[in-house]
């Protein structure tokens, strides 16, 4: 690791460090463009099914072909909810990039940065997609990607919303809530060292809204507005002065509201 110069952009580089960072932002917005276009062409498809002829996994076993398209769709919804939260740290990247490497290749150290990211919201994609092909297996969710278990579904909002309070979330917020203090102590130079910031930083995430996610299996993995609804916490969490208070009242939502399903079954 080295330490980071003081200064961020040599000012006869200023031009084109602006072309630069414009690049970097207008591909971060063309990403999550494409990702909730395909959200959206997805979650449109499963309702008009007698319309269109779509690409589901099965409702018997499933195959390796199942498995693929249900990884994909993962990997592109964390694609499209994560990457807003994530290119506060992604541009400041790459104005420091520009800094210190005024005639080499921002551009590609930032995409490398950004890979890195999202390769850490795609092994959770995998992850996930292993638990959703067990719970398929034990009929605990639907053909229509639903959960079939109130008391499953209740114990999983307890369970995030109790994790919205713990040392661990805290501690993965703060890192994530603070993009120049996150570079200042990993910074790595070179493209290795770009993709190695990215995946630890897309790490310190995936530690903070992990069992989030999870709420999907209760509202419906392609609810499009849940996911809409869970993006934009995730990024009042990250963003907003008042976040950590963001994070904690969402927990007790969910708690309540877990209790709230588990007491319907038990009572």
């Amino acid at each position: 690791m080295v330490s980071i110069p003081p200064s961020v952009t040599k000012p006869e580089g200023q031009g084109g460090a602006r072309a630069v960072n414009l690049v970097v932002a207008a591909s971060l917005a063309v990403i999550t463009a494409l990702a909730w276009g395909y959200l959206g062409y997805q979650s449109w498809a499963m309702e008009h099914m007698d319309l269109v002829d779509m690409a589901m996994p099965g409702a018997q076993q499933w195959g390796l072909w199942d498995l693929l398209l249900v990884f994909t769709m993962w990997a592109v919804m964390m694609i499209g909810m994560m990457t807003p939260s994530a290119s506060p740290v992604v541009l400041l990247f790459t104005r420091i990039q520009n800094g210190r490497h005024a005639q080499g290749l921002p551009v590609v150290a930032s995409g490398l940065f950004l890979l890195g990211y999202l390769g850490a919201w795609t092994g959770f994609s995998l992850a996930v997609t292993l638990i959703q092909w067990g719970m398929h297996a034990a009929m605990l969710i639907s053909p229509a990607m639903v959960g079939t278990s109130p008391l499953l579904g209740g114990a999983v909002l307890v369970a995030a919303g109790i994790y919205q309070w713990t040392p661990a979330k805290h501690a993965c917020l703060t890192r994530c809530r603070s993009p120049m203090g996150f570079l200042l102590s990993e910074w790595r130079d070179g493209a290795r060292g770009a993709l190695v910031m990215g995946l630890r930083h897309g790490l310190y995430c995936t530690g903070c809204c992990w069992l989030l996610m999870f709420v999907l299996f209760v509202v419906g993995v392609m609810n499009l507005l849940w996911i809409a609804l869970l993006a934009t916490l995730v990024l009042l969490e990250k963003t907003l002065q008042q976040g950590p208070w963001v994070s904690r009242v969402a927990g007790i939502v969910l708690i309540v509201w877990g209790g709230w399903i588990a007491r319907g079954v038990l009572a």
